[in-house]
C-alpha cells in the first residue's frame, strides 16, 4: 500500500499551488508520516517473514538444491538451522549469523556414507536394469537399500532419541521444517516439534511415494513410470512394460520400506505408517518442470521448481578462458560425470579420451583419475570445473553428461545439446526424456566404444536440430511468470505465514484404498443391478409358472 499512497500524495502536489511555508510544512509532515509508515512496515515484515527454518538435508547433489533454497531464505532474513550428522559426507557444519548447523552424533564416520554411495553406484552399474534382468537388479539392490536404511535409522535415532537436542529444538520455536524425503524422519522431527513440513524431492522409483503418500494420480496408460526409460508415447508392449513397472515398484516399496512403519509408530506413540506420515506434508516441491516432464495430472500442493539452482554464467578463470578462446570457431565441449564419479578404469578412460582426441573442439573434462594414455592435446582434465559458467559460455557446443538432474537443467537453462552417458538412479530416465525432446543422444556406458562416443558427439554438434531443440527447451524454461527459486521460497513462506496449506490437501488422504478406487461404490451398484436382475428374473419365472398353470387348467376344462 505504501507505493500507492506515495503516488497519490505526489499527484496532489501537482493539482494545488501552495506558498513555500505550507509546502515546507506539508513536506515535513509527509516525510514524517512516510517514515513512520515505513518503520511500521519494516517491523511487520520482520515479524511475518523473519521466521525460523529447520532443514533435514540429504547427501550428494540433493544437498546442492537445499543449499540454494537455504541461501535464498537467508537473503530474505530468515534464521536457518541445518541438522547435520557427525558422519556427514557433503554437508559441512557452518555457523553464521543466520545459518546455523546443529551437529548430532551418529555411530559412523564419513567413510560409511561414502561406502553406501559407492556400493549403490557399483551395484547399479553391474546390474543395469532391463526387462530381462529386472528381478535380478532388485534382488541385488535390496542389499544396498537395507544398508541405506541402517544408516538412515542411525541418523533418525541421533536426533529423535536425543532428548537434550529435541528440547533445544523445541526452544528454537521453528516455523517450518524443510526435508528431503529420501532420508526418512524429517517428517517425524516436524511432528514431534509440532510444526508444518515441506518436501523437496526429485522423484521416487515409479513415483511410488508421490502416488501412494502424496495421492497424485499416475495413469499407467500414458504416464511413464520413473526408471522405466519410457516416454508418454507408448506402444502396446510399452504399456505392458509400464504397467508391470508400476506394480513391481509398488511391491518393492511395500517390501523394503515397511519396516519403517513400526519405527514411525514407536516414535509417535500410536499406530501409523511411513506413507501416512509423509502424506501430512503441506507442500511437495518437485525439482522438475514442463521443459523436462511429459504432461500429466498433478495436485495443487505439488509445485514444480526444476532448475531452481540455475543462474547466468559468470566469467571463467583467466587460464581457463584462454584455453576456451583457443578453440576458435570450433568451440568447446564440456564433460562431467558428476560429483559421485571421481575416476574410471584405465580401459574406460582411454576409450573416452580417444574419442575426444578426434574432434576439432577443445574439451574441458572434469576428471580426477589417472591421465589416460590416449588423451589428446585438445583435451584438458580438471579436478573441478565451473560447470554452469562453461555451459553458459558462447563457445560451448555440447555437454557430455551422466544425466544428473542438476546438470541437465543447467544445459536446458543455457540451451546446450547433450550426449548422455547415464549410469545409475534417475540418469537413464533423464536422458530418455531429453532424447524424446530431441535435445540429446545416448551412449551406453558399459558397452561404449570410441566410435560410439565420437559419432554421438558429431551428431549433436553437426546436426542443427539438436541445438534448436535445446534452445526451444531453454525458452520454455525462461518463459515463466515467477522464477523456480522464487516460487519455491514463496510456498515455503506461504506455509510459514498460514501455519500450513491444508486447503490444498486433497480429501484422498482421508479415504481408504477401496474408497479411493470407488470399489465400495462399484460393489454397491453391482449388488443393486444383481438384485434388480434377480427380482426381474424371479418375477418372470413366477409369471411363466402362473400362466403355465392357468393354460393347463384351461386345456383340461
Amino acid at each position: 500500500m505504501l507505493p500507492h499512497r506515495d503516488a497519490d500524495l505526489y499527484g496532489k502536489k501537482k493539482l494545488f499551488t501552495l506558498d513555500s511555508t505550507k509546502v515546507s510544512t506539508s513536506r515535513s509532515t509527509m516525510l514524517g508520516k512516510n517514515s513512520l509508515l515505513l518503520a511500521l512496515q519494516m517491523t511487520l515484515l520482520g515479524t511475518v517473514f523473519g521466521g525460523n527454518v529447520l532443514i533435514w538435508p540429504m547427501e550428494g547433489s540433493h544437498w546442492l538444491n537445499i543449499k540454494i533454497i537455504l541461501g535464498k531464505l537467508i537473503e530474505k532474513h530468515h534464521n536457518v538451522t541445518v541438522l547435520v550428522a557427525s558422519g556427514a559426507l557433503f554437508i559441512s557444519p557452518i555457523n553464521e549469523s543466520s545459518w546455523k548447523s546443529e551437529v548430532y552424533k551418529v555411530p559412523f564416520g564419513k567413510e560409511k556414507i561414502e561406502g553406501v554411495i559407492r556400493n549403490f553406484v557399483l551395484t547399479w552399474l553391474e546390474n543395469m536394469p532391463s526387462p530381462a534382468t529386472l528381478w535380478q537388479f532388485y534382488s541385488e539392490m535390496t542389499k544396498v537399500i537395507h544398508e541405506f536404511h541402517q544408516v538412515s535409522q542411525a541418523m533418525c535415532d541421533g536426533v529423535l532419541t536425543n532428548l537434550k537436542l529435541m528440547e533445544k529444538l523445541q526452544k528454537g520455536k521453528f516455523d517450518i521444517l524443510i526435508s528431503d524425503p529420501v532420508f526418512p524422519c524429517g517428517d517425524l522431527v516436524a511432528l514431534k516439534l509440532g510444526i508444518p513440513f515441506v518436501y523437496s524431492l526429485r522423484f521416487s522409483p515409479a513415483s511410488t511415494v508421490e502416488k501412494h503418500c502424496g495421492k497424485v494420480p499416475y495413469p499407467p496408460s500414458y504416464v511413464p513410470a520413473v526408471l522405466s526409460e519410457l516416454t508418454d508415447k507408448m506402444s502396446f508392449s510399452d504399456r505392458i512394460r509400464n504397467f508391470v513397472s508400476y506394480h513391481l515398484q509398488d511391491y518393492m516399496f511395500n517390501t523394503l520400506w515397511s519396516p519403517w512403519d513400526s519405527y514411525y509408530s514407536k516414535i509417535l506413540g500410536r499406530p501409523t505408517t511411513l506413507c501416512e506420515t509423509m502424506g501430512k506434508a503441506e507442500m511437495w516441491l518437485i525439482r522438475t518442470y514442463w521443459d523436462f516432464e511429459f504432461p500429466r495430472p498433478y495436485l495443487p500442493n505439488f509445485e514444480f521448481v526444476g532448475g531452481l539452482h540455475c543462474k547466468p554464467a559468470k566469467p571463467l578463470p583467466e587460464e581457463m578462458e584462454k584455453f576456451v578462446q583457443s578453440s576458435g570457431d570450433h568451440g568447446i565441449v564440456v564433460f562431467s560425470l558428476g560429483s559421485m564419479v571421481k575416476n574410471l578404469t584405465d580401459e574406460k578412460s582411454n576409450v573416452i579420451a580417444a574419442a575426444l582426441a578426434q574432434i576439432p573442439q577443445k574439451v574441458l573434462w572434469r576428471y580426477k583419475g589417472k591421465k589416460p594414455a590416449t588423451l589428446g592435446p585438445n583435451t584438458k582434465t580438471y579436478d573441478w570445473i565451473p560447470q554452469n559458467d562453461l555451459l553458459g559460455h558462447p563457445k560451448t557446443k555440447a555437454f557430455i553428461t551422466h544425466g544428473g538432474t542438476n546438470g541437465i537443467y543447467e544445459a536446458i537453462y543455457h540451451g546446450i545439446p547433450m550426449v548422455g552417458v547415464p549410469m545409475f538412479a534417475d540418469q537413464p530416465d533423464n536422458i530418455a526424456h531429453m532424447k524424446a525432446k530431441g535435445a540429446a543422444v545416448e551412449v551406453n556406458f558399459n558397452k561404449m566404444t570410441t566410435a560410439d562416443l565420437l559419432n554421438a558427439l558429431k551428431t549433436v554438434i553437426n546436426d542443427p536440430s539438436y541445438k534448436e531443440n535445446a534452445m526451444r527447451l531453454s525458452r520454455i524454461h525462461h518463459d515463466q511468470p515467477v522464477k523456480p527459486l522464487d516460487r519455491a521460497v514463496f510456498w515455503i513462506e506461504f506455509v510459514m505465514r498460514h501455519k500450513g496449506a491444508k486447503h490444498l490437501r486433497p480429501a484422498a488422504h482421508d479415504l481408504t484404498w477401496y474408497q479411493y478406487h470407488s470399489l465400495d461404490v462399484i460393489g454397491f451398484l453391482l449388488a443393486c443391478v444383481a438384485t434388480v436382475v434377480f427380482i426381474v428374473a424371479k418375477s418372470c419365472l413366477f409369471c411363466c409358472r402362473k400362466f403355465g398353470k392357468t393354460g393347463k387348467k384351461q386345456k383340461r376344462a
